[in-house]
């Protein structure tokens, strides 16, 4: 029986950290916002190429592109990530996924990649982006739909441009970051409800 109480009390404790901890409409409501600029060195052929063609789409060739472009051409890309501009510039991480090309008359990429990040504060975290990326326009917004470490449950918006045609196998785009995520404040009752339940075992 003493066991079976202690369990209770446990699980009963465990219960009332998690209410404090999330529980409340206005602590679940603030976010920190998120902001970064990054550029993006996609490389599709020659010395440091970092982007594959996967599928040669069995779509029509698209006329708004350049000869031997077709629809549903689909490219894996691991683009380096730098702080800025050059592709000397100094390294922030790598961008992997996917884009193919999604429209028989315009310029039309689906874009899923995630921006995996390898130094500063963010080191070791992610975000997954996704979206539709018209080349056409000079600024395209893509969504922030998640992320891992201090990017966890992130959303948002990337501004999304490109920055430098540096030859016909490589572009530079600029991802302009605009993201939040929550923010679960530790608070008294929830580190004294932590430090009961912790001293029970």
């Amino acid at each position: 029986m003493a066991s079976s109480s202690a369990n209770k009390r446990r699980v009963l404790l465990f219960l009332a950290a998690v209410f404090v901890l999330f529980a409340s409409p206005a602590a679940s409501a603030r976010r920190r916002p998120v902001r970064l600029r990054l550029y993006m060195q996609d490389i599709v052929g020659g010395p440091g190429q970092t982007a594959v063609l996967l599928v040669k789409g069995p779509g029509p060739e698209n006329p708004s592109m350049h000869p031997g472009n077709h629809f549903g051409d689909t490219v894996a890309v691991d683009d380096l990530l730098t702080e800025g501009l050059s592709v000397d510039s100094a390294a922030a991480g790598r961008a992997q996924g996917t884009y193919m090309t999604s429209s028989m008359t315009r310029p039309v990429f689906v874009v899923s990649v995630t921006l995996m990040l390898t130094s500063g504060p963010y080191n070791g975290s992610t975000l997954v982006v996704a979206g539709r990326d018209d080349t056409s326009e000079p600024v395209r917004e893509l969504a922030v739909v998640g992320g891992t470490g201090r990017f966890r449950m992130a959303s948002g918006y990337v501004l999304w441009s490109t920055a430098r045609v540096v030859s016909p196998l490589h572009a530079v785009l600029e991802l302009d970051v605009h993201a939040s995520v929550p923010v679960v404040p530790r608070t008294a009752a929830a580190t004294k409800a932590a430090a009961m339940l912790a001293s029970d075992f």
